[in-house]
This record gives C-alpha cells, sequence and structure tokens, in this order.
C-alpha cells in the first residue's frame, strides 16, 4: 500500500502544478483541464486500488 500512496501523492502535485500553471498563465487553459482530469483519475485509481486488497490465507 505504500507504493501507491506514493504515486498517489505524486500525481495529485503534478495535477495541482498543471492546474496553477493551467490558471496563471494566458491562454493554457488546456493545462488547467490536464491537471483536473488527471486529479479525478487519480482519485479514481486510488479508490480502486484501496477496494482489490489482498486476502492472505492463515497458516495451517
Amino acid at each position: 500500500m505504500g507504493a501507491v500512496m506514493v504515486t498517489f501523492l505524486l500525481l495529485v502535485l503534478v495535477s495541482v502544478i498543471l492546474g496553477i500553471i493551467g490558471a496563471a498563465a494566458d491562454g493554457l487553459g488546456c493545462l488547467l483541464a490536464v491537471g483536473v482530469v488527471l486529479f479525478i483519475a487519480d482519485v479514481a485509481f486510488v479508490a480502486v486500488a484501496g477496494t482489490r486488497r489482498v486476502r492472505r490465507r492463515p497458516v495451517r
């Protein structure tokens, strides 16, 4: 679960940076859209990864 959390935080950081650049720079609204889409995809990725927990068999 640690690698998933690192990936999640990295993608959130990238999406926020793209969103800020897209909102601040004139004519770069497409970067804002990419940042929003990336953030939504990242949240969906973590939701799916959180529901797919590996069940371990008890030791006999």
